[in-house]
């Protein structure tokens, strides 16, 4: 079954309204529910008193109009008597402030009581739930995590430092602490990188964002648990926040859930009142979060409204919410919840609007919704089975990610935009990409991305030579093995471990400040239409080993010099981009790459419409999806039958697609 649902809080309403909502949710072919992951105090109003009654109503009530259930463990928002008994529970943010009550995610991962009091309430629901059939499926806690420095904190970054170097000596050479003359000699004195001990230690700080993630990582997996201790057929997942969030590494919060889902916002007040929504950055995290176990996910939050906090977000225009929803389905979604069933009344999120007005009385966006949801019952089990099939892999490193929030070589460069300007040059194209990281394996692939490779180990390095040996193709860019693993910069020369794999060496480099330019004349005017590539932010001055050139500098005193180069290696070549600008070195790169790595794309369609594939055996589900506000047409190759109204489309027909709409189309072979 396609799950289609929402998120719902019928603590939030009298249970008189209960009945009516259940109703509304079967006739918009709703068949999932999300129940409790902020419901604490209701579930336990005092310590060790639990009342489940009233979830068991809701539950009972859903499964009579055909709703399974996610429950949520409810821990991300503690109850205010937990707090008030346990106030060292409270997070320290990174300027030894201690967090106050009165929101959600205050508490530290690492404190004892907190984690006693959310196993208890964890084991608590799963022990009652465990019989209940319509209970499918469970979410640990909400969007893991700010990082916490408080005295609990940093015990447990102490053992885990313990754990991983053994003695205080390997501490000391490999973070370098003869540097400033940092020297330890007890364990007591590590401290952790808050802002009053101004910039820390390079490997220090790289080794506390491990260790705060690792903290998260620990503290889902003692819920995990619990729940397969009790509940051992049931699916368990958690709610990530896409490839945007950046204080933790997803790759390894994903290993112990059984589904990833994260939350998709295209709209919202924290993106600052925008008129065009984010469709692009959308799609990068849909692939972002399929690729953290390479396999098809859930959207657990899909925008239902506007979305706002103290500032209320632009209304999603008629057709966006549907079609923002079918995005994440071309992209691998096997289940899609909207967030939320009604706007609440109260609290913090008055304005974050739901399928349902304050009122709760059904409009626009419900028969949106119910639309969706009647396609859904149709033609979901044609979707379930099938799933995006890549060519073309960008690796994101989170070591690489946390050392440039450490140190940021430039203030225009951001690791996470660089990354999303390589993958956008090839979405504008069709082109389906995975985002991983190099541990997942590289075989499938024929073109593999590593912008800004940064934090290089002799196996990463291996790993990259052996997929360019048997054949692949792979781009490295500036910045690449720049450090290693303990974030300490190379003692060669650059790009390091990886320069016979590039075949040539960076003589220097330019960091541009924001008044500075420079551009790349590319040498093969078959690689671009551009003659030349503007740059903005950083330039390697390459010398050439046994690569050859294939763009050289313009400007300044390294003009002529090579900037972009090939090489040539086993039974593939890698291609080394040495200067690093706004987007347009991507760009107009990437139509060359597609080519030279024999990159299969999907239909060629105009600006704003989106064409992405979903693949079961000899089979595939081509989504067209046009982002714009007007009527747009692509020109198909074979036959199609359209999912959506039965059409079939043969040899070159051009399919008119509405503003803001979508296609489904099925084709053989």
């Amino acid at each position: 079954m396609f799950r289609f649902g929402v998120d719902y809080y019928p603590e939030h309403w009298s249970e008189e309204r209960w009945a009516t909502d259940a109703k509304l949710m079967q006739d918009a072919g709703i068949n999932t529910v999300r129940l409790a992951e902020f419901a604490w105090s209701k579930l336990e109003p005092q310590d060790g008193i639990f009342d489940f009654d009233w979830l068991d109503r809701a539950i009972a009530l859903l499964a009579e109009h055909g709703i399974d259930i996610i429950l949520g463990t409810p821990t991300a928002s503690p109850p205010a008597w937990l707090m008030a008994k346990h106030p060292d529970a409270f997070l320290v943010d990174e300027n030894g402030r201690q967090r106050t009550y009165g929101n959600r995610r205050e508490y530290c991962p690492t404190n004892r009581a907190y984690l006693e009091h959310s196993l208890r309430v964890v084991r608590a629901m799963a022990q009652r739930y465990a019989v209940r059939d319509e209970v499918f499926a469970w979410q640990i806690d909400n969007e893991f995590g700010d990082r916490c420095f408080c005295s609990s904190c940093a015990a447990a970054f102490r053992k885990w430092l313990e754990g991983k170097y053994g003695t205080l000596a390997a501490v000391n050479s490999e973070w370098g602490t003869v540097f400033w003359s940092h020297t330890y000699t007890h364990w007591d004195q590590i401290p952790v990188p808050i802002t009053t001990g101004g910039a820390p230690n390079p490997g220090l700080a790289l080794d506390y964002r491990r260790f705060c993630s690792d903290s998260y990582v620990r503290f889902q997996k003692r819920q995990i648990d619990v729940i397969r201790e009790e509940c051992p057929e049931t699916l368990i997942t958690h709610n990530m926040m896409g490839f945007g969030y950046d204080k933790m590494d997803y790759f390894d919060l994903a290993r112990d859930v059984d589904i990833v889902s994260w939350d998709n916002y295209q709209r919202n007040q924290f993106h600052g009142l925008q008129a065009d929504a984010d469709w692009r950055g959308s799609a990068l995290s849909n692939d972002a979060m399929r690729g953290l176990k390479r396999s098809n996910f859930w959207v657990m939050e899909q925008q239902a409204g506007p979305a706002g906090w103290d500032i209320v977000g632009v209304a999603p225009r008629p057709g966006e919410l549907r079609l923002w929803a079918y995005q994440a389905v071309a992209h691998g979604a096997d289940a899609i919840l909207f967030f939320r069933w009604r706007t609440a009344r109260w609290g913090t999120e008055e304005y974050w609007h739901g399928v349902l007005d304050h009122h709760g009385e059904p409009g626009r966006r419900y028969e949106e919704i119910r639309r969706m949801g009647q396609e859904l019952v149709r033609i979901g089990d044609e979707v379930l089975g099938s799933a995006p099939n890549a060519d073309v892999a960008i690796l994101s490193s989170y070591d690489s990610r946390f050392a440039f929030q450490i140190q940021g070589n430039n203030p225009r460069f951001s690791y996470e935009q660089y990354i999303a300007s390589w993958y956008r040059a090839f979405h504008r194209r069709n082109v389906s990409v995975d985002v991983i990281q190099l541990a997942a394996g590289l075989d499938r692939y024929r073109l593999v991305i590593a912008p800004a490779f940064h934090v290089v180990t002799d196996d990463d390095a291996k790993r990259l030579e052996e997929f360019v040996k048997a054949g692949g193709t792979l781009v490295l860019t500036a910045r690449s093995g720049v450090k290693d693993e303990t974030n300490a910069a190379t003692d060669l020369r650059l790009p390091g471990r990886l320069r016979e794999l590039c075949g040539i060496h960076v003589e220097e480099y330019d960091s541009l400040a924001p008044d500075m330019s420079n551009a790349v004349r590319l040498l093969d005017r078959r690689i671009s239409e551009h003659g030349s590539l503007a740059i903005d932010c950083w330039c390697d001055v390459v010398a050439l080993d046994t690569a050859t050139a294939l763009g050289a500098y313009e400007d300044d005193y390294y003009a002529g010099k090579p900037a972009i180069s090939i090489n040539y290696y086993g039974k593939g070549q890698t291609v080394y981009v040495g200067a690093i600008g706004s987007g347009e070195v991507p760009e107009g790169l990437a139509s060359w790459l597609i080519e030279l790595g024999r990159v299969e794309k999907a239909a060629e369609s105009p600006s704003g419409v989106e064409v992405a594939v979903r693949v079961a055996g000899d089979e595939c589900l081509v989504f067209v999806l046009n982002h714009t506000r007007e009527r747009q047409g692509i020109t198909l190759e074979g036959e199609y039958a359209d999912l959506m109204d039965g059409a079939t489309h043969r040899d070159n027909p051009r399919l008119e697609v509405p503003p803001l709409d979508v296609r489904i189309l099925r084709k053989r072979g």
